[in-house]
């Protein structure tokens, strides 16, 4: 099945909405009690992280129709960020 271009933006725009809430519901039952760090919770909220700015560079910044070397060179970027902000944290 394929969709159009209008029906896969509504279908982007409504898993961002989900991976959001998702991230929400983890920090709101992590926020109880005293604040100490949770390397499950960093891990998550860096993945989720993660997760919502590929789809927005691939969806709606329209790197999905681009030349195959601007997707390597995205996700590449993505893939280096997300170790460094995991490196920075667990570091």
């Amino acid at each position: 099945m394929t969709l159009s271009a209008h029906q896969r933006l509504v279908a982007a725009w409504f898993t961002l909405s989900a991976i959001t809430l998702v991230a929400w519901s983890i920090g709101a039952s992590h926020g109880r009690g005293p604040i100490e760090p949770d390397a499950a919770v960093a891990f998550s909220a860096i993945a989720i992280t993660l997760i919502k700015v590929r789809v927005i560079i691939r969806e709606f910044m329209d790197v999905r129709h681009a030349p195959a070397r601007l997707r390597w060179i995205t996700d590449g970027w993505l893939a280096s960020f997300g170790l460094a902000m995991l490196l920075a944290y667990f570091a």
